[in-house]
C-alpha cells in the first residue's frame, strides 16, 4: 500500500464539462417573476382553480403565497 507521498497524482487531469445554458436559464426561471432591471422575486408554486400558475409573491422563506399557505401548513 502507497502513502499520500508516495501515490503519483496526475496534475493536468482536465474535465469534460457540458453545460446548457438555455436549459439551465429556463429552470431557474421557473418560480421567479421579472421585477426588471434584472431583479426577479418568487412567485408561489400553487396551481389556482383555473389551472393557471399562481402569480402572488411568496411569503419570506415560504415556497406559497398568503393564500396558498393555508392549505399547507
Amino acid at each position: 500500500m502507497q502513502t499520500r507521498s508516495q501515490t503519483n497524482y496526475e496534475k493536468n487531469t482536465l474535465y469534460e464539462v457540458e453545460i446548457d445554458f438555455e436549459e439551465a436559464i429556463i429552470l431557474w426561471k421557473a418560480n421567479k417573476s421579472s421585477l426588471g432591471n434584472g431583479t426577479y422575486k418568487y412567485v408561489c408554486k400553487n396551481m389556482c382553480t383555473s389551472g393557471k400558475r399562481c402569480i402572488k409573491k411568496c411569503i419570506t422563506g415560504q415556497d406559497y403565497c398568503s393564500v396558498h399557505i393555508k392549505k399547507y401548513s
